[in-house]
């Protein structure tokens, strides 16, 4: 097996029995990890913008996982609070691939990063963070 391979078959098991809690930190991680990515791609113009455009719509699509997985019954005003802005993210981030402008992504990247702060002290104060969660598909958060 190809250390690729390797590498590949590691994050699949660490994603797949991760807890809803720390689910949720990934996708916050990644999401401004790729936020960085296009950042620097638009603002070091030896980059192409192509570049910044996938990093731009992998966030988008990270965004999303956040938004499929609210749970609105449990979550009630939060879930419902979360989903806006997640929506309202998702739209300033088509605006910004479209006119690469990194003022809304810089502002973007610090939202998600008070966002996971915030979820980092909730996972910790739930206990959501002891391991596998015993679901078997996707990630259901009350908000």
């Amino acid at each position: 097996m190809s250390a690729f391979n390797r590498l590949a078959a590691y994050k699949e098991t660490h994603i797949k029995t991760a807890s809803g809690g720390k689910l949720i930190l990934m996708i916050y991680n990644e999401a401004v990890r790729q936020l960085d990515i296009a950042l620097e791609a638009i603002e070091n113009k030896n980059n192409k913008l192509e570049n910044a455009s996938n990093s731009i719509i992998k966030a988008q699509d990270l965004i999303t996982e956040l938004i499929v997985s609210l749970d609105f019954e449990k979550g009630g005003e939060i879930a419902n609070s979360l989903f806006s802005l997640y929506m309202f993210f998702n739209k300033q981030l088509m605006e910004a691939n479209m006119n690469k402008d990194v003022n809304i992504l810089k502002n973007i990247r610090i939202y998600l990063v008070d966002l996971k702060s915030a979820w980092t002290q909730a996972v910790a104060a739930s206990g959501m963070d002891n391991g596998y969660n015993g679901r078997s598909s996707g990630v259901n958060i009350a908000g």
